[in-house]
């Protein structure tokens, strides 16, 4: 069901009319198609981390209904910006015929400096923006800081980034502009609620043991001593996902259940509207 369209001038012209056309064409009998968009949802995914944004963000349709708009910046390539639009069937209890909107722009050589001029004309007026940053940011690019000023929530991944740990003291610096979700934190929840069922001789630990993601273990250590409100010692060791934590040596035993996919981990992000006071200060620990 989704076109694709090459244009420099007029784009976002040329995409609200694909989108009129296709809503039009999947409507029939002329009866309206329910947009039923609780949000807009932008993604920005550079080519190496397209399919899996495209595969996380597919999981997504029927939990979080919305205009989705993935930005594909590809800045060595003569400057354009392509679109593909589609519609997409979504599960509402009680809705006839409601879809989900996709939007796909890349933007080519010099188009790749200032996202904010096609972003803004396709937000939905006084509903939530937010935006999944694939990778890890270049800090001071005009793109972030351009996206910052339009969007409500940034989410990221650090177990994407390659500068950690130095790379939380710049994402520190966009806490006062912006509420900030990680994907590597929320994936320690269950490991932080299984370390405070130690409470209260946890309060002595001298050194904590993290076999998983370098990001996971920094994060785990950096929330303890931000509740603790002091120092310990992290030692870490390399895996997919975090499978050990020890506590001065001892085995903490592993939280049950499966862990949460792609599209769950950022599901829940997206229930959240606030500051997160205590990821926040996890990541100011983090050394």
């Amino acid at each position: 069901m989704a076109t694709a369209l090459t244009t420099e001038v007029g784009v976002v012209a040329e995409i609200e009319g694909k989108l009129a056309r296709l809503r039009e064409k999947e409507s029939g009998d002329g009866g309206p198609v329910l947009r039923t968009s609780t949000m807009t949802h932008l993604a920005w995914a550079p080519p190496a981390w397209l399919p899996q944004a495209r595969a996380t963000l597919a999981g997504l349709r029927d939990r979080h209904p919305a205009r989705t708009i993935l930005l594909v910046p590809e800045p060595r390539r003569a400057t354009a910006i392509t679109a593909k639009v589609g519609l997409y069937a979504i599960d509402v209890e009680g809705a006839r015929d409601a879809y989900a909107e996709v939007i796909e722009v890349g933007l080519r050589g010099d188009a790749v400096e200032h996202p904010a001029s096609i972003v803004l004309p396709l937000l939905i007026s006084d509903l939530p923006v937010f935006c999944r940053w694939r990778g890890e940011p270049e800090w001071e690019s005009p793109q972030l800081h351009e996206l910052l000023s339009v969007i409500d929530r940034l989410v990221v991944n650090s177990s994407e980034w390659h500068g950690l740990p130095a790379s939380y003291e710049r994402l520190a610096d966009l806490f006062e502009r912006v509420a900030v979700s990680d994907i590597a934190f929320s994936r320690t929840v269950a490991w932080r609620a299984t370390l405070a069922q130690r409470w209260p001789e946890i309060r002595a630990i001298e050194r904590l043991a993290v076999e998983g993601p370098k990001a996971d273990a920094l994060l785990l250590a950096g929330w303890l001593r931000s509740r603790l409100r002091r120092d310990v010692r992290l030692s870490w060791r390399r895996a997919d996902t975090v499978v050990a934590v020890r506590v001065d040596g001892d085995t903490v035993a592993p939280p049950p259940g499966e862990p949460e996919s792609g599209s769950d981990l950022l599901s829940d992000e997206l229930d959240v509207f606030g500051r997160d006071l205590v990821y926040e200060a996890a990541v100011r620990a983090v050394r």
